[in-house]
Order: structure tokens, then sequence, then C-alpha cells
């Protein structure tokens, strides 16, 4: 059961449709990654790539000082709205971006000694500490689009192609090969990865391992991850250990709140049409893909029944494959019924497109004390300004 303090007689307070992030449940995963930085002895920072709301950037700064950036927006995100420079890496950096980069960063990734040798006399000149991201060619991830190490990958420097003596000015490495993973996963990782690069590592000030790490799940093994850590800082103890996880800051901190606006049947099979969309406002749910669980409802993968009060959920877009199956609700739906999907907040509210123009939820935001703060409403200005 996912935990919310949002009552059901609470969501017509609410924008239809509307992410809205609980900040008790952001806190206490803000206050967990604290802990385990602080007992590891470790610095654990935010990913933009899975979360991104700004506007409450003022209460991760009480947990954690920095942020780690893959593109010159999210540079300039980390460097002007969380006020720290960002630990930057992208699989290419170019001339018209790189910079505005180095001015808002205070390390940077190379993926490629070739990218090193085009930028990293700039970055040195600028103050930023320079690392390459090495290739393990290891991963427990089975989703294959998100495998970095899976054969042929472009992510990433292997062994075998690195000199014995890294270029002068190298000061870190930076290894992600976790989406969503267990403390298990690490341990496996950090053999291939000592195997691999230890030898390098006297040369290293740094070592970055990524993000992936969900310690924020309940059945995550916190203590093992804890004692890995605390083993690699003995092992190396001149070494500065980086983690940058995304989900686990914002993993079940919040719903997606969407209405029933039409209920439709064909050969069986009912579809309750949202005002909300898999294919625009939860593309992770198709392209993994996972079924997100639907408050008050049991869910029933892959199954099109006939039973009663079974249901698909369909977007509102017009992608014939913006629907997921199936769910079984206590009640037959009708139209203005709400349909709320569970933990919403993390890599969703990123992704989010406009395809069709299919209206974009609006982000909110409940307090400790159950007020609610809108923190964005979009309009057909918003959509109409992409296109200009």
């Amino acid at each position: 059961m996912i935990e919310s303090d949002i009552r059901e007689d609470e969501y017509a307070k609410y924008p239809s449709a509307c992410y809205v992030l609980e900040e008790r449940l952001l806190r206490r995963n803000l206050s967990l990654i604290k802990h385990v930085a602080d007992e590891a002895g470790v610095e654990i920072i935010l990913a933009f790539k899975a979360y991104a709301l700004w506007k409450t950037f003022p209460i991760f700064r009480e947990y954690i000082s920095h942020t780690t950036a893959s593109s010159l927006s999210e540079a300039r995100l980390a460097f002007e709205e969380f006020g720290t420079q960002a630990h930057t890496y992208s699989p290419a950096y170019d001339d018209d971006n790189i910079d505005t980069i180095l001015k808002c960063s205070s390390h940077i990734t190379f993926n490629s000694l070739s990218q090193f040798e085009r930028y990293g006399a700039k970055a040195l000149q600028a103050g930023v500490s320079c690392g390459l991201r090495v290739n393990p060619e290891y991963s427990e991830i089975e989703t294959e689009i998100y495998n970095p190490c899976a054969p042929g990958s472009r992510f990433g420097i292997l062994h075998t192609d690195l000199p014995e003596e890294l270029p002068a000015g190298v000061e870190g490495f930076h290894c992600h090969c976790h989406c969503e993973s267990s403390a298990q996963a690490l341990e496996h990782t950090l053999v291939h990865l000592e195997e691999k690069f230890a030898k390098w590592f006297p040369q290293l000030k740094w070592l970055n391992l990524g993000g992936g790490h969900l310690m924020t799940r309940k059945d995550y093994d916190v203590d093992h991850l804890i004692a890995l850590l605390k083993g690699l800082r003995l092992r190396y103890p001149w070494l500065k250990i980086i983690l940058e996880p995304g989900s686990a800051f914002a993993w079940q901190t919040g719903p997606l709140i969407s209405k029933v606006v039409d209920v439709v049947e064909n050969h069986g099979i009912r579809t309750a049409i949202l005002n909300v969309s898999f294919a625009c406002h939860m593309p992770d749910c198709l392209e993994m893909p996972y079924w997100p669980a639907v408050r008050g409802a049991e869910t029933l993968e892959n199954v099109t029944s006939t039973e009663e009060n079974v249901y698909r959920l369909g977007g509102n877009s017009c992608l014939s494959g913006d629907y997921m199956s199936s769910w079984r609700f206590p009640h037959p739906l009708e139209v203005g019924d709400y349909v709320v999907l569970e933990d919403m907040i993390h890599y969703t509210t990123v992704k989010t497109n406009t395809f069709n123009g299919v209206s974009h939820p609006a982000i909110a935001l409940r307090h400790l004390d159950g007020s609610i703060e809108i923190l964005r409403e979009f309009t057909y200005e918003d959509y109409r300004s992409r296109m200009d």
C-alpha cells in the first residue's frame, strides 16, 4: 500500500488533472538519503533527469548540497535555481554549449577520450574537476532501453581502451549501470568495476557511482548499502565517493489525479478514457513497461476481461496504443469519477510532452499542514510557444 495524506474528499481541491507532490513523503525520503550519506561518509546528489521541480529546491537544500546535470539546461537549472554548480555528464558536448556548461559546473565527466581531448584543457582552465565515464560491461538491468552497459553501448570507456597513465587533469571516474536497483546489484557491480578499473584509482580523487540506487524503496537493504560504501572508502580512502540517484528522492511521493471523461466498449473490452495520457504524461508506463498502482483498484496485468468492473485505462490522445490493461474497480466507472495513478512524480514529471496538444496536468505541492500550493498550471500558450 502506497502511503498518502490525500483523502478522497480532497481531490476536488486540485485542478483536473494534477500531479500532486506530498511534502511529508518527500521529506521522509530526503531524511533517509541524508542518513545514508552521513553514515557512509559519501555525498549523494540529486539527478535532474528524474526530478526537476525547481520550486521545491528550498526543501532539498535542507538535506543535500549539490545536483547532477546531463545537459546545458539542467546545468543552468543547478546553477541558477539550486544555487550550486552541477556535477555534469553528457554523452557529448559541443562548441555551442561547453562554455556555459563549464560556468555552471564544478565537475564535468567526459564520455570518451576524444571529448576530453577536445574540451579538457578548457575545463581545467575554468577550474572544473574533470572525469571520465567508464563502462564496467556489467549491469543487472533487464529492460534493454535502460541498460547503459549493453553490448555496443555508446556510454563510457572500456578498460581495454584506457592508457596506463590517465591523461593529465583527469581526477575522477563516473560509472552508471543501475536503474531502480538494489544494494545487492551495487555489490555485484563493484566487483566488476574494481576488477577492471581499480588499477587507475590511485590516479584519481573521486568516484561517482551514478544513479539507480533505489534506497527509499521499502524492501531496499539500506544497512547493506552503507556497509558497501564504508568498505569501498576503506579500500580507497583517498577517493571521494559520490552517488547521484534520481528516483530515490521522489519515490512514492505523490500521485497523478485524473478524471474519467468517457467509457467505451469494443468486443467486450471496456475502456475508461481519462483526461490524461500515458503517451504524453506517463511515457515510462509504455516504454518500460510497468503498470502503475491505481488507488482503490486491483491491477490485472495484460488482462482484458469482461468481468464486472474491469477496465482498460485509456489516454486522451490519438495514439492507438495510448492505453494500459487492466484494473478491477470496486464499482462501475462513470464520467466524472476520479482515477488516481500512484507514484507519478519521479521521471514522469520530467518526461512529459505535448503530443496532440493534450492538456498538460497541473503541478501541486501539498504542504505538511495540508495546505495546497499550485506550482504550475499549463495553458494553450505553453503548447503554442513550443511551436514558434
